[in-house]
């Protein structure tokens, strides 16, 4: 906060007495210069014709504050003066919500040259120069007021908008998100996309808030909308507007920490978000059982190492979207894949115990992708069909009586 600079007690004695006449002048003008202003604001400023009454009898409150606080000001020079306080503290914080920092500056303005105008009235004989060089001082004192009061209530909304984000994130990543998430959400400006994802990673370390705007920035030029935060060592990134998640994981891992970054499915909005952010942690977890995973990787590319882990949707999911098709497609998918895996992946030793022609394999390995969408013929995805099977089977053991 900016302060008058003080001046050695004699001096500010010998100025109080040479300037008596005009200070007497300033009390008695105090009251006809604040309504001189709010008449010129009437007359030129449009926006303030447009306000509510209430503020624009704030704004009168804040006009005859700064009149006084110049009077007070001209009278005790060596006193140190806050007048961001003296000032813009007649009126409530809600103020800098409904006027903006320009509109401020032009309510200043003209108070000023109201001021400005009535010198040769106001000041005493001789003493015109001296009021008008300490106007001059005081106006620039209040541009820097006026700049500290935006300043901080930008940083009050700001510290409020990351609580508020925070508690969205936290209640997505537990499981919790409400209506009350949604209200949240769209306090922060979250117009509810169609396609929604969670990317999770671990955070840098130092200033969390440096990251979450390193993110802000990435989501801004991928064409992104996010919500983001640090919690704990994890970077937590809800990504809306793209229906990839490992193109959204791509567009955003900028700012995470080496180590695994993991993209949950897309999901339709931010209340499902939850079921991604689940698969994301899951996968973020099981990461360790693949060293060689690619960064980021989707979640359910990690479907067997989390199901390993103990994750309850993996397992489900393994055995409804794989091992239930190929049941359905008939017994001899279900066969194929199972001997063409116990073989080791060779189409001639799965012939040969099947008794069938390896074209008939061939066929029937395609029809496991077709059904599937994982093919035998990859590592990966044979691993992947390998675990399906197994917990199919160990599903269809525990249901016998």
């Amino acid at each position: 906060m900016r302060q008058a600079c003080p001046v050695p007690q004699s001096d500010a004695s010998d100025h109080s007495h040479a300037h008596a006449g005009t200070l007497r002048r300033l009390e008695k003008s105090s009251g006809s210069l604040a309504a001189s202003a709010i008449a010129r604001m009437d007359e030129t400023l449009p926006w303030y014709r447009a306000m509510p009454p209430e503020n624009r009898s704030w704004i009168g409150l804040v006009a005859q504050a700064g009149i006084a606080a110049f009077t007070e000001w001209f009278r005790h020079p060596e006193t140190p003066q806050a007048i961001s306080t003296d000032v813009f503290g007649t009126a409530p914080r809600e103020l800098t919500r409904a006027i903006t920092l320009r509109q401020t500056v032009e309510m200043v303005r003209t108070t000023i040259e109201v001021m400005e105008s009535a010198i040769d009235e106001v000041a005493a004989p001789g003493d015109e120069s001296a009021l008008r060089e300490a106007l001059l001082v005081y106006a620039r004192e209040i541009a820097f007021a006026t700049a500290q009061v935006y300043a901080q209530a930008a940083e009050a909304r700001g510290a409020w908008d990351a609580r508020l984000e925070s508690l969205v994130v936290n209640a997505v990543l537990s499981g919790e998100a409400d209506e009350g998430a949604l209200s949240r959400a769209a306090a922060l400006g979250w117009s509810s996309p169609e396609h929604v994802a969670v990317v999770l990673g671990t955070a840098p370390d130092g200033d969390s808030e440096l990251t979450v705007e390193a993110i802000r920035r990435a989501a801004r030029h991928a064409k992104l909308q996010v919500l983001t935060g640090v919690l704990g060592t994890r970077l937590v990134v809800i990504a809306g507007g793209s229906d990839d998640p490992l193109r959204c994981a791509k567009d955003l891992i900028g700012p995470f920490a080496a180590g695994p970054v993991v993209a949950g499915p897309v999901v339709g909005d931010l209340l499902s978000a939850t079921r991604s952010a689940a698969a994301a942690a899951a996968g973020l977890r099981a990461c360790a059982a693949w060293p060689d995973a690619p960064r980021p990787v989707l979640a359910d590319d990690l479907l067997p190492e989390r199901a390993m882990a103990g994750d309850t949707a993996a397992r489900e999911q393994l055995v409804e979207e794989i091992y239930r098709p190929l049941e359905e497609a008939g017994s001899a998918l279900l066969e194929t894949l199972s001997v063409y895996l116990e073989q080791a992946s060779s189409l001639e030793g799965a012939a040969r115990m099947l008794f069938v022609h390896p074209n008939t394999v061939r066929y029937r390995l395609r029809r496991v992708t077709d059904v599937t969408g994982w093919s035998p013929s990859d590592v990966r995805s044979a691993f992947t069909l390998r675990v399906a099977l197994i917990l199919g089977r160990l599903r269809d053991a525990d249901s016998q009586p």
